[in-house]
């Protein structure tokens, strides 16, 4: 279904997003004009009622259709049709109970929308389990024949030949039906995650650098690490992972099953592993999941001289886990008003044209951002939205440079979801999520560049270098980290091996020291991490984080180099959509990311800007 969260149930920041340590307000207290403007969904909850009502009163109508595909070009294009109509409808309630949902995670309210619109896409979806397969079953020459006689299927020319491709995977129509149904219950263990992390898991209150009594949630906990009092870094750090160690087990119950399912699916649909079923619905070759690894894994000694540099740089004898995020340029803490935020995207982002600009200027103007934190809001950051809606932001802001690059991050996946549905028939109106990251990403490159280039001095330069280099380990090695990881407890899996909150804690522990070297010191609370990061329930999501980093450096290299052509391709590939597989639709703007070399020119980066930060430390 091509709806909410462009892809990802979520499409969160590489890192947890950061807030300030600020006591956020109730939600009924948060100014109108810092929140997302969901009446342009539903007018209200009643408007969202009636709709569910007139959706749920067409369950059983798309089953008229059951065995008539073959029939005619015209059966088959009102099929499609109906399907689409339906798909559509159920996006707009999703948008709206799941987004009113995270304003505040404890408002039964929209907890309760959120249960009935999954029940109700659970059956929808059970109802049309067997349209692929039915399609799938027309031959070549009949397809050919009905676009012949009914143009308007020609547009579905790549719809057919992606089901087509599917086809060794797919099942008969009861048992597609069956797992359908089952939609609901497989992402249960998700859903319980994320109540237990949001909304019930508390954790002890900390002293402020003054010595004040301050609650740590999870969005502040970004906060505290960057706090230049180490105590106040390590009291936060030990608070955290105290609580998740205490709940270790849950958590290791809760993504044990999340992989069960996983592993469930690949072997009904017939696939050799977890990874080549999850890669396959984007047409995504596993050699790419493995020249990731393998080239993160051949340039580990940058991350390794990182952290010396951050050792060196911080006079510490040692360095711990907490210590990584805070920044190393000390009288340098720039905050930004959003007025001054979106100033400031206006001509970082300029390279990208006014088209470009003028869509920053609609999301402004039109509230599609959710800016301030307030109790129970859901942490981290996304963009969301369908493809009959706005796009939506969440996120947490107060002005600090990392909310600066959350807002171009979340912006660049707006504009990309809004470019994609102005120019593609529903069909293709979506990304997929190989390619999710890049646009993203690519408005972070930019924004590097133009704060680079506008530095007043040395001491500011270095500081955005900081932010680089940091936002760089983040969002390539960490989530490579995440990706061998993820892989890791999948194989085992396989292998019968049971995921326990031991097994979980000794693996990720040792993959934290080959990342990160011998110059960091151990913390034994850091085995617990896991257990905090929502994106292992995401499926072989977060390589994609780095490996879209890798395309986004190259092609805006290729902008600021290389001029309107350069932009216009990538324009191009903003307005695809899944027109094309990905990979195809990368190579026409520039990148071909079959290759190890796009990954090694990020690396490259990374070392150039290494130097440059060590010089300018001296």
């Amino acid at each position: 279904m091509n709806t909410i969260f462009n892809q990802s149930q979520g499409l969160l920041s590489p890192e947890l997003r950061k807030t300030s340590a600020s006591a956020p307000l109730k939600r009924s207290d948060v100014p109108i004009e810092q929140t997302w403007d969901l009446t342009t969904v539903f007018v209200d909850d009643d408007a969202w009622e009636k709709a569910f009502s007139e959706l749920k009163s067409k369950r059983g109508t798309f089953g008229a259709y059951q065995g008539q595909l073959k029939s005619s070009s015209e059966t088959l294009l009102e099929a499609i049709h109906l399907k689409e109509s339906v798909e559509m409808a159920l996006g707009k309630l999703f948008v709206y109970a799941f987004h009113r949902s995270d304003e505040d995670t404890a408002n039964t309210v929209y907890l309760a929308m959120k249960a009935r619109v999954g029940a109700l896409l659970a059956e929808l979806m059970g109802e049309a389990a067997w349209f692929e397969p039915e399609v799938a079953s027309i031959s070549e020459k009949t397809l050919e024949q009905f676009m012949e006689e009914m143009p308007a299927l020609r547009e579905y020319r790549h719809f057919f030949e992606n089901i087509s491709r599917q086809k060794p995977h797919q099942l008969e129509p009861n048992e597609e039906a069956l797992l359908a149904r089952a939609s609901q219950i497989f992402t249960a263990s998700e859903e319980t995650y994320g109540i237990l992390c949001d909304a019930d898991m508390s954790f002890k209150p900390i002293k402020d650098e003054n010595g004040n009594k301050v609650d740590l949630t999870p969005s502040l906990y970004g906060v505290f690490l960057e706090n230049r009092t180490r105590r106040v870094r390590r009291d936060a750090f030990r608070s955290m992972y105290e609580t998740f160690g205490q709940f270790r087990n849950t958590c290791a119950s809760t993504l044990s099953n999340t992989i069960k399912v996983n592993t469930y699916i690949k072997n009904v649909r017939r696939f050799e592993s977890g990874r080549e079923a999850a890669l396959f619905e984007n047409a995504v070759p596993e050699s790419v999941y493995d020249s990731l690894i393998e080239a993160v894994h051949d340039h580990l000694p940058l991350l390794h001289r990182y952290v010396r540099l951050r050792k060196r740089i911080l006079g510490v004898s040692k360095l711990h886990s907490y210590d990584l995020y805070v920044s190393l340029v000390e009288d340098v803490d720039h905050r930004y008003t959003v007025d001054e935020a979106k100033e400031i995207l206006y001509k970082a982002l300029a390279p990208l044209g006014n088209d470009y600009v003028a869509l920053l200027h609609q999301a402004f103007d039109e509230r599609w951002i959710d800016w301030a934190p307030n109790i129970g809001k859901r942490s981290g950051a996304y963009s969301g939205g369908s493809y009959c809606t706005n796009p939506f932001v969440l996120m947490n802001w107060h002005g600090t440079l990392d909310n600066l690059y959350t807002l171009a991050h979340e912006l660049g996946h707006s504009c990309h979801s809004k470019m994609t549905r102005q120019t593609q028939p529903y069909v293709y109106g979506n990304y997929s999520i190989f390619l999710a990251e890049i646009a993203s990403t690519c408005n972070e490159v930019l924004l590097t560049a133009y704060l680079l280039d506008h530095a007043k001095d040395d001491n500011v330069k270095a500081y955005v270098l900081n932010h680089f280099l940091d936002g760089f380990k983040g969002t390539v090695f960490r989530q490579t980290q995440f990706a061998e990881f993820e892989h890791l407890i999948h194989q085992a899996d396989e292998q019968g091996v049971a995921l326990t909150a031991e097994y979980l804690s000794e693996q990720y522990a040792e993959l934290n020291r080959k990342y990160y070297g011998k110059s960091l010191s151990v913390d034994p609370e850091i085995a617990f991490e896991w257990a905090r990061i929502p994106h292992f329930y995401y499926n072989y999501y977060v390589f994609q984080y780095a490996t879209g980093y890798a395309a986004a450096t190259a092609l805006a290299d290729a902008i600021l180099t290389k001029g309107q052509t350069a932009v216009d391709r990538y324009l191009e590939f903003l307005s695809s959509g899944s027109s094309d597989w990905p990979i195809g639709t990368l190579k026409r703007a520039g990148v071909d990311m079959t290759k190890k070399d796009t990954i090694v020119r990020a690396l490259d980066v990374f070392e150039r800007q290494l130097d440059a930060m060590e010089k300018l430390i001296g």
